[in-house]
C-alpha cells in the first residue's frame, strides 16, 4: 500500500510541475507539440504503453480510439471530472486528441491478476448473468463476454480493479455523469458496494478472446 501512495504522489508531483506550463504565453502553447512530448505528459500516470500500474488510474492500452477521444473531450468540456485530469487537460489542444487516442488504442493491454479470487468468482456471475432480483443486466451484454468492449462501451478486460470500483461508485453516487442515456448510472445505483467490488475483481481477470 505504501508503494501505491508513492506512485500516486509521484504522479501528482509530475502533474504539479507540468501545470506550470500553463503560465507560458498563449502563443507559445499554440505551437504544434510533437506526439512524443504529449505522450510523456500521459506516461506519468498511465505508463508509456498505457498500462498504468497505479491502481487508481486506468489502463488506456487497447481502448477504442473513438471512445478514448470522447473521454478526452468530456474532460476538456467538464462533462467528466477528475482532479488530476483537470490539471493536465488544459495543456492539451483538442486537435491532439485523435492522435493520442489512436496511439493508446494500438498498445497491447497487459493481463491483470486479482488478489481476491473468491470475490472475483462472485463477480463472474454478475458479469455473465447480471443480478435478476435487482434488475442489473449482465455486463457482458454491452462490454462483450471477454470484456473487449466496443467503440461505445469501453474495454474492461485486465483493467485495474480499484479504478473500476471507483468509477462504478462515481456512477452510483452521481459524481460521474458522462454515460450515454444515464445507462451506467442506472445500473450502478441498483448494485450494492459488495457487488461492485466483486465485479471489479472479476473484470481484472478477463483476457480478450483470441
Amino acid at each position: 500500500m505504501k508503494h501505491n501512495y508513492k506512485r500516486i504522489a509521484g504522479c501528482l508531483s509530475l502533474c504539479g510541475a507540468l501545470a506550470g506550463l500553463l503560465l507560458l504565453p498563449a502563443m507559445a502553447r499554440a505551437e504544434a507539440v510533437p506526439l512524443e512530448e504529449r505522450l510523456q505528459l500521459c506516461a506519468g500516470c498511465h505508463n508509456p504503453d498505457g498500462n498504468s500500474i497505479i491502481p487508481e488510474n486506468p489502463k488506456l492500452a487497447g481502448l477504442d480510439a473513438k471512445y478514448l477521444a470522447r473521454q478526452l473531450k468530456d474532460f476538456k468540456s467538464g462533462d467528466r471530472t477528475n482532479e488530476i485530469m483537470a490539471t493536465i487537460i488544459p495543456m492539451v489542444d483538442e486537435s491532439e486528441f485523435k492522435a493520442l487516442a489512436q496511439y493508446f488504442s494500438e498498445q497491447k493491454r497487459s493481463d491483470g491478476v486479482t488478489e481476491k479470487p473468491d470475490l472475483a468468482a462472485q463477480g463472474k456471475q454478475i458479469f455473465d448473468e447480471g443480478i435478476i432480483g435487482s434488475a442489473v443486466p449482465a455486463c457482458s451484454g454491452c462490454h462483450n463476454e471477454d470484456g473487449s468492449g466496443t467503440n461505445k462501451y469501453p474495454r474492461l478486460n485486465g483493467q485495474n480493479p480499484v479504478y473500476v470500483k471507483n468509477q462504478l461508485m462515481n456512477f452510483k453516487n452521481g459524481i460521474r455523469t458522462n454515460d450515454a442515456k444515464s445507462v451506467m448510472r442506472a445500473v450502478a445505483k441498483r448494485m450494492n458496494d459488495a457487488e461492485i467490488e466483486a465485479v471489479a475483481e472479476y473484470i481484472v481477470t478477463l483476457k480478450e478472446a483470441q
